[in-house]
């Protein structure tokens, strides 16, 4: 996904790779069909006169350019958003047309917090917190997937790493 095998370093395995929840496409997925099928519905009770033809051009261009702002484009950012866990580094990279990657080192991380409302524990997803001893210092990832098994997961490379067990076995 966003870390191919070959950028991995020597002795560097990936041990989770994921996108966020899909709750984020819940709203892309409402507005989808909204927009479908109100300007079917347009188009198809639209009276006849003599400009129906353009009327009808001009609905489905706007159904067009809305479909692109409320569901391409958040579906988009959603598959163009990645998070690789790895032994050695958790990698988060996001951007469409702009890539941006950031780069924790296992070794760096302080804490490792997950904060989970009453939904989102019902879709086991939450909102995951690294601080690390890095420049950003805490970041903040919201939405993450199986936050309990990602944290679980974090927190055991972070000891292994502590104890110099870098390779995480």
């Amino acid at each position: 996904m966003t870390l191919p095998d070959h950028h991995l370093t020597q002795g560097e395995r990936r041990v989770r790779s994921f996108h966020p929840h899909w709750k984020r496409l819940i709203v892309p997925f409402i507005a989808l069909v909204l927009i479908v099928v109100a300007a079917a519905l347009a188009v198809y009770f639209m009276p006849e006169w003599q400009y129906a033809g353009y009327a009808r051009i001009a609905v489905v261009v706007i159904g067009l350019i809305l479909l692109t702002i409320w569901s391409f484009v958040p579906y988009l950012r959603w598959k163009n958003t990645g998070y690789v866990l790895t032994t050695h580094r958790f990698t988060i990279s996001t951007g469409v047309l702009n890539k941006s990657t950031d780069e924790i080192p296992i070794t760096k991380v302080n804490t490792v917090s997950s904060d989970q409302t009453f939904a989102e524990r019902l879709l086991g997803c939450g909102t995951l917190t690294v601080e690390s001893a890095g420049d950003r210092g805490e970041i903040v990832l919201r939405d993450i997937p199986k936050i309990q098994d990602v944290r679980t997961d974090l927190f055991r490379l972070v000891e292994d790493a502590s104890d110099g067990e870098v390779d995480g076995r």
